[in-house]
């Protein structure tokens, strides 16, 4: 895991990193979830039905993320001594990509992800280098991000990709 040292913004607010193992899949899958609420609840499914959903899912997206990020850093992030998130982010050599970055919903709104994603841009910005991220048009952070200077690059589908340069050379962006 690289050190997330110097991200003042980030323990200004408290939180605290540390890289994912094993024992928090529990804790990385039920966070999963709780992303996952809104679009589950207009179906007819059982709570058996979701659980098992969700289960398969998560499953998924981990294997593939591990599979296609394997320099990642997997960082479950604390907050007053309770796991609170997660934070994948891979450095390659012109960028700093998010992976995922996802809190529990009663984190959410709290100035923690602003934290988080102002320091990885410092962070990035730095080393000369930009930060890009794949979003969802009907995430609720894509204004957040927008905010913070992340412009679309790259229209995917269902998702966006968004990066946030430090010289706003969005050209570069869109063809690392």
């Amino acid at each position: 895991m690289r050190s997330t040292v110097g991200w003042r913004r980030a323990g200004a607010a408290g939180l605290v990193f540390r890289a994912a193992g094993d024992a928090d899949i529990a804790f990385l899958s039920r966070l999963y979830a709780s992303t996952r609420l809104e679009e589950l609840a207009v179906t007819d499914w059982s709570e058996a039905q979701k659980a098992a959903f969700l289960g398969m899912q998560f499953q998924a997206q981990h294997a593939h993320y591990h599979k296609h990020y394997p320099q990642a850093d997997w960082l479950v992030v604390s907050h007053a001594g309770q796991d609170i998130g997660r934070l994948y982010i891979e450095r390659w050599p012109s960028q700093h990509r998010i992976i995922d970055i996802a809190l529990l919903p009663a984190h959410r709104r709290k100035g923690h992800g602003t934290a988080l994603l102002r320091d990885l841009i410092d962070e990035a910005w730095l080393a000369g280098k930009y930060v890009s991220i794949h979003v969802e048009k009907n995430n609720p952070a894509r204004g957040l991000y927008l905010e913070l200077g992340f412009a679309v690059v790259e229209d995917k589908g269902v998702y966006d990709l968004m990066a946030c340069a430090p010289d706003g050379g969005w050209a570069a962006a869109a063809n690392p």
